[in-house]
C-alpha cells in the first residue's frame, strides 16, 4: 500500500464504505501545478466537475486561481466556498441559469452564438463587470474514448470557425476550447496547430485564452517542459492570458474508496458482493468503462483465488470487475479501490437508496483521519419529494 494511504488495517476504523483522500498526495500534486505556473505565468482554475471536495479547498487555493463551474450551483459553490476567479461554462444557459450564473461568476462562456445573443446584453446590463467569452471548437479530436470526445463530428459543444462568419465579437473577451481527455502535453500540441489554423485569426480582439481541462499535469510520464513551452508560445503568439482548468490532475491517484465485503455467492463465477456499487458510488466503471485497480488484486486467473466484485443494488449489471488474490475472500474483508478521488466522488448517486460512502482525510505524517462528512437518511429524503 502507497505509504500515503492507510494500511488496510486500520481502515476498520472508518465506516464503511468510505472515500479517503490523501493530505500528502493533493500536496503533492500541487506542487507540479504550481511549477507550471511559476514557469509560464498562466492561470490555472480547478474544474469542479472532477472535484468538489469543498473541505480541500482552504488548501487548494493556496496553489489553484480559482474554479471553473458548469452550472449554478457549481459556480455559487466556487463563489462561496473556493474563492477567486469563477469562470462559468455551459452548454446551454436558461434565463433563471444566468441570473443565477452572474451573482457568482467573473466570466460568462456561451456554447453558441445565439446563446450570446440572447444573454450576452443581459450580462452587459446587469452584471457589467463579468467577462463573457465563446467556446470553440477546433474539429480536432484527440480523447481516447468517444463518449468523451467534445470534438467528434456532430457535436454540441463549441462553436466551429464557419459559425463565426458575418458575427461580431463585441464584447467577447477570450475563447475557451476543451479536447483532452486524461492526455498528455503533445495532445495539446496538435490540438493548438488546430486551433491556430481555424481561430488564431480572431485573438488579436481578445484578452484571454482558456486552454481547457484533460490535461494529465501531475501524471509520472506527463511532459511538463512540453506543456510550460505551449503556455509561453500562446502567451506570446496571441498577447493573451492563458488558462488551463484541470480537475483531475489536481486529484489524481489522491484517493481510494474503502468497501467490505457482505457476502460471498456462488453461481458458476464466485461473486464477492460488496458494499460498495458500480452504479451507485462509481458509475464511470459501467459508463466508460473501465477496470478500476484494487489493492493486492490481479487480472483473473492471475493469483490463486477469483472473484466477480459486484454491488448490492438490484441492477443486474452492477458489476465492477473480476478480479483475483491470493488469499480467499471472506464476509468483513475490507478491499481498496484506487484513484477514486475525481469524478467518483462528484458522480455518486442514491439509486435504490443505497447510501453515498462517507469522506474522510488522512494525513500520513500523523497517521490521523478527519471524518469530514456521513451521510444519512435525510440526505437521502431531501433529493425527492
Amino acid at each position: 500500500m502507497d505509504r500515503n494511504f492507510p494500511l488496510i488495517a486500520d481502515l476498520y476504523r472508518l465506516p464503511s464504505p468510505c472515500f479517503i483522500v490523501s493530505d500528502q498526495v493533493i500536496r503533492k500534486n500541487l506542487d507540479v501545478l504550481r511549477r507550471v505556473k511559476q514557469k509560464t505565468g498562466c492561470r490555472i482554475l480547478l474544474a469542479l466537475k472532477a472535484f468538489a471536495m469543498h473541505h480541500m479547498f482552504p488548501l487548494l487555493r493556496e496553489t489553484l486561481d480559482g474554479t471553473c463551474a458548469s452550472s449554478p450551483f457549481e459556480a455559487r459553490l466556487g463563489r462561496e466556498c473556493f474563492g477567486g476567479e469563477v469562470h462559468a461554462f455551459s452548454a446551454a444557459y436558461s434565463a433563471d441559469d444566468i441570473d443565477d450564473v452572474v451573482l457568482h461568476a467573473d466570466c460568462v462562456v456561451f456554447n453558441s452564438f445565439s446563446q450570446r445573443e440572447r444573454f450576452g446584453p443581459l450580462v452587459r446590463a446587469h452584471a457589467p463587470h463579468v467577462a463573457c467569452g465563446l467556446r470553440v471548437n477546433p474539429e480536432h479530436s484527440e480523447s481516447p474514448a468517444a463518449i468523451y470526445d467534445p470534438c467528434a463530428p456532430g457535436s454540441r459543444l463549441g462553436i466551429t470557425a464557419d459559425k463565426f462568419e458575418g458575427k461580431s465579437l463585441e464584447g467577447i473577451s477570450g475563447l475557451h476550447f476543451h479536447t483532452l481527455c486524461e492526455q498528455n502535453a503533445d495532445a495539446l500540441e496538435r490540438t493548438l496547430d488546430a486551433f491556430d489554423r481555424r481561430f488564431g485569426r480572431f485573438m488579436q480582439k481578445m484578452s484571454w485564452l482558456n486552454m481547457g481541462g484533460g490535461h494529465h499535469v501531475t501524471r509520472g510520464d506527463y511532459r511538463v517542459d512540453l506543456l510550460c513551452d505551449l503556455i509561453r508560445q500562446a502567451k506570446e503568439r496571441y498577447g493573451v492570458e492563458v488558462y488551463i482548468e484541470p480537475g483531475e490532475a489536481v486529484a489524481l491517484n489522491a484517493g481510494i474508496l474503502a468497501a467490505t465485503v457482505l457476502d460471498i455467492v456462488d453461481n458458476r463465477i464466485r461473486t464477492a458482493i460488496l458494499d460498495a456499487s458500480a452504479a451507485t458510488h462509481m458509475p464511470d466503471v459501467l459508463e466508460m468503462p473501465y477496470r478500476p485497480e484494487v489493492e493486492g488484486a490481479g487480472k483473473p486467473g492471475e493469483k490463486a483465488h477469483t472473484y466477480r466484485l459486484a454491488g448490492p443494488s438490484c441492477l443486474a449489471g452492477d458489476v465492477i470487475g473480476d478480479y483475483s488474490f491470493d488469499n480467499p475472500l471472506a464476509v468483513g474483508d475490507r478491499l481498496i479501490f484506487h484513484d477514486m478521488a475525481h469524478y467518483s466522488m462528484v458522480k455518486t448517486n442514491m439509486f435504490n437508496g443505497i447510501n453515498l460512502p462517507a469522506i474522510a482525510r488522512y494525513d500520513a505524517e500523523t497517521g490521523a483521519f478527519t471524518l469530514v462528512k456521513t451521510f444519512t437518511f435525510e440526505d437521502y429524503a431531501g433529493r425527492l419529494s
